[in-house]
């Protein structure tokens, strides 16, 4: 598929990190782009300086996502790229204990929920609406009607102590991967997962210097953190790759989680 001034992009958590870098990358070819997210003050200026549109979307809740695909239509017409890149992290055992006092506590459900509310149940919903939205157009060739990219994260496979919440949800994410493409495929609709491995983002920026460099030395090369821009440029490809469907991507410079 070819990104140009005739394409409408949709990209969640697109006011900051990985989904930011991806917005300003697709407008950067000319796409007309529309960023879900939270973040209203940031969201707008993000998108004034794209020449995009923001709209306030919370992905774990439907009747936010129906407004945010109503203005995203509205403004720059039926999506043909979806990019799902909001999510929430979150650390807790899926049972403790409280070294000071022996008090022993389970993971706490509602927490858990939550996780998955966001990252896998609301990364679904923006890809089963876009995909309906998708299928009212008619298919450009091989490239179809559209593309989904859905974010895990290499802790759907290398899932640390801690990352029960997290894991699952990302592992959820690599599940439906394929299923999803199967489903579209007649309708010329393709779907991919991308896991990105440890990336400049603010999830990583409120971690202790210790913990970046616990995580850092199981980084094989190049020996850093990723690039969210270096996300937002591997998006753009799997976009224009019209071969490329259904697949599982780590992008993660050869590195693999420890346990803690």
């Amino acid at each position: 598929m070819k990104i140009n001034s005739q394409t409408s992009a949709i990209v969640t958590g697109g006011a900051s990190g990985l989904g930011e870098a991806t917005a300003r990358h697709l407008a950067a070819k000319g796409a007309k782009v529309t960023l879900f997210d939270l973040n209203a003050e940031r969201g707008e200026a993000v998108a004034k300086e794209i020449g995009g549109r923001f709209a306030p979307v919370n992905v774990a809740d439907e009747q936010s996502v129906d407004a945010g695909f109503a203005l995203a239509r509205e403004a720059h017409g039926q999506e043909r790229i979806m990019i799902n890149c909001a999510g929430i992290g979150w650390a807790a055992k899926t049972a403790g204990r409280n070294r000071k006092t022996g008090d022993i506590n389970a993971h706490a459900i509602a927490d858990f929920s939550r996780v998955i509310g966001i990252n896998l149940i609301g990364s679904f919903m923006c890809a089963a609406k876009a995909a309906a939205g998708m299928m009212t157009l008619d298919p450009d060739g091989d490239s179809g009607r559209g593309v989904i990219i859905n974010t895990g994260s290499v802790a759907a496979q290398d899932g640390q102590i801690g990352q029960v919440a997290y894991a699952a949800s990302k592992g959820g994410i690599v599940s439906m991967t394929l299923p999803i493409a199967r489903d579209l495929a007649r309708e010329g609709i393709r779907c991919l997962t991308v896991l990105p491995g440890f990336f400049e983002t603010p999830i990583y920026d409120g971690l202790p210097e210790e913990v970046k460099g616990s995580l850092l030395a199981h980084v094989q090369f190049p020996a850093r953190f990723g690039k969210p821009e270096e996300y937002g440029a591997f998006a753009g490809a799997l976009i224009e790759n019209d071969y490329i469907n259904g697949e599982v991507i780590r992008l993660d410079a050869a590195a693999r989680m420890p346990p803690r």
